[in-house]
């Protein structure tokens, strides 16, 4: 009896002993002190004042400002190439020269038909005046009359069927005279002329694409900006261009034009589900280089805000609640108060803190 109120002792003290311990280990340890009052882990960056910019930077090919396409004035073989590929050309100089003999026997072809039609039109105007057509109708018959009649009408609509030929005849002649014109075709500008596709070809057709003539001193670069960044850009700042293929080669630039439309295939629109982000394409034009070519890869760098002596600190510690921007700031003693502050300038590294932080404060990321 006495082994057994000992074992029940004994076990309510173990069950106490345990509670306690569990109650104990529950209980929040210093739950007078603030959550954020130690910063021995947190990044801490202090408030300075440097000199701000903002900078969109884009990517595209260079190629040349001014292309005047050659295309052929019409088919036949050519006779002679007297510009190469990659030669200079002055305007005026002949490029090549087509052989004109099916052409010129066109255009006999249609002078004679011309002539002809001309002849037609006399002749029946000469019977109009002359009055055969028209003969005295006394002492024939009603049928005899009506058969002249319905014939004289017959000669006057063959007449302005003729004219009408005519007209179209001699339109035709003046169109292929031109082009008799061009059969030495005479560069439009000063340039360099290239092949596109076969070089020196045997023979060309009507308005086929024979090449290009290009003004090397005369490049710029087309690329694509988001929606948000073509509000910051505006025609006529200044840009710094790098060539990939080339480090040491730095260019100046200017922006010349701001597409007004997204590009074919970005955005989303009624008649599409496409919700891809909307691009809009930016010209750059670029100043003369020796180095510089159509093709190359580049890299451009547009100013779009600039702030000197701005009080700044990282972009990360910023944050947001609701409608107010706040940091973290480390207090002398080492804990944390949150700083409602207002901001100016952004760049994806640092912002620009107008007012509610002074120079040399920390702020802390945690």
């Amino acid at each position: 009896m006495k082994k057994r109120t000992w074992l029940i002792a004994v076990s309510a003290v173990l069950v106490v002993s345990v509670t306690g311990l569990l109650y104990w280990q529950s209980r929040p340890q210093n739950a007078s002190r603030p959550a954020v009052s130690q910063t021995t882990n947190a990044l801490k960056f202090k408030a300075v004042r440097e000199d701000l910019a903002n900078i969109v930077e884009v990517k595209g090919k260079s190629s040349y400002q001014k292309e005047t396409y050659i295309n052929a004035p019409f088919g036949a073989y050519v006779a002679a190439w007297s510009a190469k590929d990659g030669s200079q050309v002055a305007k005026g100089d002949v490029l090549f020269r087509l052989d004109d003999t099916e052409l010129r026997n066109e255009i006999a072809q249609l002078q004679a038909n011309a002539k002809k039609q001309e002849m037609d039109i006399r002749l029946s105007q000469f019977q109009e005046k002359t009055g055969i057509a028209d003969a005295d109708t006394e002492g024939i018959t009603e049928t005899d009359a009506k058969k002249r009649f319905a014939a004289s009408e017959s000669r006057k609509m063959q007449n302005e069927i003729t004219r009408v030929t005519l007209e179209h005849t001699r339109s035709q002649l003046a169109e292929k005279t031109k082009k008799l014109q061009a059969a030495g075709f005479a560069a439009p500008e000063n340039g360099i002329f290239l092949f596109e596709g076969t070089k020196e070809p045997k023979s060309v057709k009507d308005n086929e694409r024979i090449g290009k003539i290009v003004d090397l001193t005369k490049l710029q670069l087309i690329c694509n900006v988001g929606e948000y960044d073509l509000f910051r850009i505006k025609e006529g700042m200044d840009v710094e261009v790098r060539v990939d293929a080339l480090k040491d080669v730095k260019l100046k630039g200017k922006v010349e034009r701001l597409s007004k439309f997204a590009k074919a295939g970005t955005g989303s629109s009624s008649e599409s589900s496409n919700t891809t982000a909307a691009q809009f394409e930016v010209t750059i034009s670029l100043e003369p280089n020796e180095r510089l070519i159509a093709g190359l890869s580049l890299t451009a760098s547009i100013q779009t805000d600039k702030k000197g002596g701005a009080l700044v600190v990282p972009t990360l510690t910023i944050q947001r609640d609701k409608d107010d921007y706040y940091v973290m700031v480390e207090a002398a003693d080492g804990s944390l108060e949150k700083r409602i502050v207002k901001i100016g300038l952004e760049t994806p590294e640092k912002t620009e803190v107008l007012s509610g932080l002074n120079e040399g404060e920390s702020v802390v990321l945690q």
